[in-house]
Formats: structure tokens, sequence, C-alpha cells
């Protein structure tokens, strides 16, 4: 009988680093459920832990890694050590392609797929253990996936073996989650163990290579030729310099593609790698071949790859992520420099197989300020089907789920928001049968419902191919995407992955919206303009009047690049792609399609609204009515009489625009204001803020009967604003006023002196002789706020300033008399001011 072949790669393992870390790890799992293992690329974890797990456990061990290409390659890799083509004991499940067999035991799929399968069956029935590959990488389908695992583990399936894999510290803070999710009921707590599995790579050193002066490596338009030269430079120098293969990390497809034609003159195989390529295109760069090799990656060949024979690195220090701005809804990927930690990986992989280079496109003084590690997902992408997740599993705000970072909460409300709109939520945050329809489909929830909606309308082949167009991201030629659309179906570079996707998307339609259908008066131009619209209706566009730029319904402004799109001029637009670079007030369009004005408000209904718009401008009340699809007006016609709390708003617009000084404040008004300020700082609530922010937004409660009546800046130049004030008076406190904050205070002399509320104590400023006999002066705002007394020479100049009279009495007065009563001698200069008549008068009565 033939031997198991796991059993025999076991008892003949090959000579990888991970091989000396597998007994702890059948320890942890024995003891523990679960564990972490901590392990640089290249050390062979992704080849036997899966293995290793398999042969402890009944059912499938399914393991999950971040990429397509990542998947097929681990499962290739595994299967030839294991001697059998892949599809037996080994297989692997991606999108739009699937190997797998009943005698399948490891099977390697990508991390969304084992997120859909938990969703349809949280149980997970006949898998045996599940491995979650590379979650150092902080994906947003791995961190999610990483917290529902710990919730199936504890409350469904403590059974279930999980191993998660990382190549950096995040291990420990994975390992305290794991510890959560239950112990395959023993009582033991804290963090699960971590099988740490030193690294074997050899010595790779480093070479600077600075850009060239004058060189940049973007502008407005994305990543510069003049930067792919000297990638592409770097690369010719460093083959030239060291033996082996080379490996060159470039941001995006377009760029490799931009250094592959560089470099095609080299004497090698000059190889693209990206996750768009076909897999036989894929399988040629992860293989050795007969010639030198330089293959030319995106970041899929960063840590979950293995390049066979690379001795040479060369980093262009880019790198893709995903960005959002949820104020103007437009999210995607953005090129960002590199992390100090995702370089370490890069160079890495030149030091596999033996001592090997890194060539650097910046200089060793950038590299101290570069971040130290990659932005986790969850922190800055688009959250809207990572919302979905959570409502189909019963968790709408992801509490209590064991998440590495919390969701921002900004982006978590976007996302609902989205969500809601597209019928997927109901009000209170649970999930719609729409919305169960729309996560069945393997793709963003917006374009799940253009897919769904839009069969009905153009299709459902028409619709899926569209579909296909956003989800595989295919060059649009000029930014067009119906002549994208033209391409692929006559077998352009993109057709393979487009095909794949337009069979699978189809297959997700009811039976009765496959093949053809839809209205038959929309050509394809229409037709995918209307399935873009239905994904993005924020981002429908109208050509703004007089010039070449756009406006969308979601308030963006847009535009092409000069002299790049046919399309620009077109009325009416469906934008599928579009970012805004930093410094720049109007998006820039990537990717478009026509649409008419009928179409565009079949597709974005929702963003339909008839309002009245009272708004201040230049000083005057305008008021109107306005047909709008968002941000976009269609129509409009002037109100004649406005309602007064449209007014209001428009008045406290102006106020807060041209500033309160507009109304004419008499001193008796500020006189007032004053006093309510003083008795608000004193006493606070009931009396009044008074501030120019708080009467602003107050406006309608001192100004209400007046507003009917403006129209613009003269007329409330006409308004009595100490009888506006005073409708703040509260009631019935308001017959104190007088006496709480008095206008003038009589003082022993007689007279009736003005108080000065003006500063943050009040003051009494009164001559000396007016106060003889005054032991003290009275505190006002019931006694709480003693009058500061500026007390004055004859000629009105301040003397003293006191709030203590008596103490003033006793040791400030002598100081003052003996000052004072040379320079007024007709004055009255008592020895003693405690007994001496007050008086107005130059001499005192004989």
């Amino acid at each position: 009988m033939a031997q198991d072949p796991i059993a025999r790669l076991l008892a003949d393992p090959p000579d990888l680093p991970v091989v000396a870390g597998l007994d702890a790890l059948r320890r942890a799992v024995a003891d523990r459920g679960a564990a972490v293992v901590m392990a640089p690329p290249g050390t062979g974890k992704t080849t036997m832990v899966p293995p290793a797990l398999a042969a402890l456990v009944d059912g499938r061990v399914v393991v999950t890694q971040p990429r397509r290409i990542a998947a097929r390659a681990a499962a290739r890799r595994l299967a030839h050590l294991l001697g059998e083509p892949v599809g037996q004991t080994v297989g692997y499940a991606v999108r739009g392609d699937q190997r797998v067999s009943s005698a399948t035991r490891v099977e390697f799929v990508t991390t969304g797929i084992l997120l859909r399968r938990l969703q349809r069956d949280p149980g997970l029935t006949g898998v045996g253990a599940v491995v979650l590959d590379e979650v150092h990488e902080r994906q947003l389908d791995t961190d999610l996936t990483l917290a529902l695992l710990v919730d199936v583990r504890r409350h469904l399936r403590d059974d279930l073996p999980l191993v998660a894999m990382s190549a950096t510290v995040e291990a420990e803070r994975t390992a305290a989650l794991l510890g959560d999710a239950g112990d395959s009921g023993d009582d033991v707590a804290g963090p699960v163990p971590v099988v740490d599995v030193p690294g074997a790579l050899h010595p790779v050193t480093e070479v600077w290579s600075p850009l060239p002066p004058g060189v940049k490596r973007s502008d407005d338009r994305g990543i510069t030729p003049a930067f792919l030269d000297h990638v592409a430079a770097t690369t010719r120098r460093a083959l030239a310099q060291h033996d082996g293969d080379a490996l060159v990390f470039l941001p995006g497809v377009a760029e490799v593609g931009g250094v592959v034609r560089r470099l095609a003159s080299l004497d090698a195989d000059v190889l693209p790698l990206h996750g768009r390529l076909p897999g036989r295109e894929q399988d040629a760069a992860l293989t050795a071949g007969p010639r030198r090799r330089v293959v030319v990656s995106t970041s899929v060949a960063e840590s979950s790859l293995t390049v066979p024979g690379v001795r040479i690195v060369v980093d262009a220090g880019l790198s893709r992520e995903p960005r959002t701005d949820h104020r103007r809804g437009l999210a995607g990927l953005v090129t960002v420099r590199v992390s100090r930690a995702s370089a370490e990986q890069r160079a890495g992989r030149a030091g596999r197989e033996g001592p090997g280079a890194v060539h650097r496109c910046w200089s060793e003084a950038e590299h101290a300020h570069l971040p130290a590690h990659p932005a986790a997902e969850i922190a800055t992408a688009d959250l809207t089907a990572f919302a979905l997740d959570l409502a189909c599993w019963g968790s709408g705000d992801g509490a209590g789920l064991a998440l590495l970072d919390p969701p921002p909460a900004p982006a978590m409300e976007a996302a609902q928001t989205t969500l809601l709109g597209l019928g997927a939520l109901a009000p209170d945050g649970t999930v719609t049968e729409r919305g169960r329809a729309i996560a069945a489909v393997a793709a963003d929830p917006r374009l799940a419902r253009a897919l769904l909606d839009g069969a009905a309308l153009v299709g459902g082949r028409r619709a899926a191919e569209v579909v296909a167009l956003l989800s595989e991201d295919v060059r649009s030629p000029g930014a067009d995407l119906v002549a994208a659309l033209r391409a692929v179906r006559r077998g352009g570079p993109d057709a393979g992955p487009w095909t794949a996707a337009v069979k699978r998307l189809e297959a997700a339609l009811p039976a009765d919206r496959r093949g053809g259908g839809g209205s038959e008066r929309l050509g394809d131009d229409l037709a995918v303009g209307l399935v873009v619209a239905l994904a993005h209706p924020e981002r429908i566009a109208r050509l703004r009047p007089g010039g070449t730029a756009y406006l969308m319904t979601g308030g963006t402004g847009a535009a092409f690049r000069a002299g790049e799109s046919s399309l620009a001029g077109v009325p009416w637009l469906a934008v599928a792609d579009a970012d805004r670079p930093a410094g720049r007030r109007d998006a820039t369009i990537r990717s478009a399609a026509p649409i008419d004005e009928d179409l565009a408000l079949e597709a974005a209904s929702a963003l339909w609204e008839e309002a009245e718009q009272v708004g201040w401008v230049e000083g005057r009340v305008v008021a109107r009515r306005t047909t709008s699809l968002g941000a976009i007006e269609l129509s409009a016609s002037t109100i004649p009489d406005p309602a007064p709390h449209l007014v209001a708003g428009a008045v406290r617009d102006g106020l807060r625009s041209d500033g309160l000084a507009v109304l004419p404040w008499k001193p008796s008004a500020l006189e007032l204001r004053r006093r309510l300020a003083f008795l608000h700082r004193a006493l606070g609530a009931p009396w009044p803020d008074v501030s120019d922010e708080a009467l602003t937004d107050a406006v309608e409660a001192w100004l209400g009967p007046d507003l009917a009546r403006v129209r613009g800046t003269r007329d409330l130049g006409r308004i009595d604003v100490t009888s506006a004030l005073r409708r703040l008076l509260p009631w019935p406190e308001a017959g104190r006023l007088d006496e709480l904050a008095p206008e003038r205070v009589v003082v022993p002399s007689g007279s009736a002196v003005r108080v000065d509320y003006d500063g943050d104590q009040p003051v009494l400023a009164v001559r000396i002789q007016e106060v003889f006999g005054w032991r003290a002066a009275p505190a006002l705002a019931e006694g709480r706020v003693p009058l500061l007394l500026h007390l004055l020479s004859p000629a009105r100049r301040p003397a003293a300033v006191t709030a203590d009279l008596a103490s003033f009495w006793a040791t400030g007065y002598p100081a003052v008399r003996a000052e004072l009563r040379g320079r007024y001698p007709k004055h009255a200069w008592p020895d003693d001011p405690w007994t001496a008549p007050p008086t107005t008068r130059t001499k005192p009565r004989r």
C-alpha cells in the first residue's frame, strides 16, 4: 500500500528553517487549539505548516493567501513536493478558478473566498483546520476573517484549530486575540503560543541609488517617465555588478509595463509579474529558466511568493495603498512611499539562496524618514464591503469581534450610509434580503448593485461585461470606458481576466436575467454609462456652463487632463474612476462613459430633490425653488415670499459671513449687551449668552419678528437692536435686571454714576471726594461680583484702583492725599475719610 503523501513529506521534509518549529506548533495546537507562527519570508512556513496540520486533524486544512497568484503558487509548490499534480492532495480555489477534488486535504484559497464561505456556513463543515497566512499585511479581508474565525471558535467550533502566520512582531497582538477565542473547553487564559522561526537569510548588500538632480518620482499625471528611466538604469547597473536573477519592485501594472519595455534589449528574459496577468504568464515569472531573468513585479512578490534564482532586488520604493476621501466619495488606490518594514521584506528576497544585493532608488537619508510600517487597510480603505459583511454576520458595528484595530467611526458611518442608499441595510442597521443578494455577488457592493439592477435595464450579459471592466480595473484608453469595452471584446491585453470575470458575474445573476434582454434603445455607450451610474450615482457628472470641467452629484468638481479624452465636452458623464491629487480643487477623471439626463435621473433617483433654497448672497436674501440631482442643479425659479424660517437661516449665514457689525448697534444696545454678558458670566443660565457666535446661532430668538421684512443689509440697518436683545431676557428673572446689573450706582455724594461692564469685572469710575464715608461699594449679581472702583482725581484722572474700599482708606488713601492735596488745594483732603462728608464741590462747606 502506497504511503500517505503528506506522511511521506513530513518524514523526509525539505531543508527549510520552519521544519525545526513544527513540533512546537503541534504542541501548541494540541494544548490550546491555536497558535501564531512568526517567521520571515523564505522560511517555508506556507509550504510546511499546512501539511503538518493535515496530519493532525480530520477534514480539510484551508489556507488563506491575500492574493490569487500567491494561492495558486503555494498550491503548486506543495503539490510538487508531494509528487502530485494540483487538484489531488493539494488544491486551490480563487475567484474564477478552482482545482480541488474529494481527495484534497490542503486547499489554498484567497482570504475573500474563505470570508464568503464563513458567511454561508459559519461552522465550516468539513474543515479540520484553518491557516491564515500573511496576517502582518493587515489587509481588510484578513483582519475581518481573523475576527470571524475567533468568533466561530468562541461560539460554534471550539474544536477548530486556527493558526495565524505573520512575518513581523504583529504576531504578539494576534496571539492575544486568538487567546480570546476559547481553548477547547480549557480554562487556560492569555495569548496562544507564538512559534518563532528565525530566518536563514544570507547577507544582503545595500546600494543606494538616489534620483538624479531634477528628476521627480511623480507629478499630477502619476509616476513620471523619468523616474521609470531611473529604475531601468538602476536595474542595468545592478545586473552588471552582481550575479543571479533580478526582482524589480514597482507600485502598479502600468509602471511594471513601462520598465519591462525599457529593459527589452537586455540579454535576459524580462518578465512581468502582477495579479492581472493570465496564470500561464504568472507561472513563467515564478519558474526558473535556462537564461538569466529579470522579473518586474508589483508588491505581490513582496512576502507571499517565492521567485527562484533571485540574488538582486531593485526597489523603486513605492507601493499602492487604498485611500478614501469620505467627504467627496472618492476611493481608490494611491501611490505612497514604501515603509521601512516593507523595504526590508523586499530586500530579503535577494538573500534567500545566497548572498545578494538590494539597489534602492532613494537615498540613505530619505530611508530614515520612511514610515516604520504600512498602514492597516482598516484605517484607510473604503469600508462599504466590510460593513456589509459585518451586517450579514449580525454584528453591524463590529462590537465584540476580535479586530486588531477598530474601524474608524467616520468611515463606518459613510459605509453604512452607502449601504442604506443601496437598500442593503434597514434603518436599524440590519441586513435586508437585497443586502444578502448583493453580498452573494463576489464584488464590491456598489458593483453588485449595478450588476443586479443593470441586468434588468441593459441585459445580464452587458451588465456583467461593464461590471467586469470595473472590478478587474481594465485600462481605459483616453479615459473612455466604452473604448475599453470594445478593446477587450476584440481580445485586447486585458481580455483573459475580463472574460473570466464576465462569466463569473453573469453566473451570479438569477437565471432569468442572464444573457441578453434589457432596453434595445440603449447602445453600448449609454448602456456602459447607465451601469457605471448605478454603481456610482454620486459620480454622475454634468458639464459646467461655459467650461470643460464637470460637477459630480456628490459635489466634487472633476475634469479630464487637457487633450487626453475624446469625452471632454460631453454634456453628461458617468465617472467610473477619479482621484483628487493633493492641492487640486477638482478631481481628475481616469475613466468614464457618456450618459444622458434621463438615464442619470433613473440611476440616481434617490438623489433627486425639490427644495426651497434661501441664501445670503452679496448682502441680500436670494430665494429660489430648485430641482437638483445631488449637487447638480437641474432647474430653478424665484420664490417671491420665502418661509420665515428659511429667511432666518439666510440671515444667520449673512451674519456669520459679514459679522454682527452690519446691525445698527446704538449705545443703548451695546450697554444692554454688556450687562447681559456680565450676568451670563457671573450667574450662567437662564441669563443668555450674547457672544457673537451665540447671537448668530439664535438669530430667530431675538430677531424673529424683524426677519420677515429683511431682504438685505439695508433692512438689517433698520432693526431696533435694543428691543431685539430684550427678547432674550429670561422671565421672571428679567424684573431683577436693574438690581443685579444696574446701569448706574448712587454714590454717597448723591451722584448716579454709570457702571462700565466692558471688561471682565464691572467698573465704577468716581472722584475720591464723592465716596468719603463709604465703607464698601455694593457687590453686583447677588453679591457675587464686587465693583472695581476707579478712584479719580479732581481732573478725573485715575488715582487708585480698588475693590476693597475699607483697605484703601486705611492704607492707600494717606499716600494719595499727600500726592494730590498740593496739586488740588481747593478740594477737600480730610485726614479722616471715614467721617468726612462726601462732596462734588471744589471747596468744602463751612
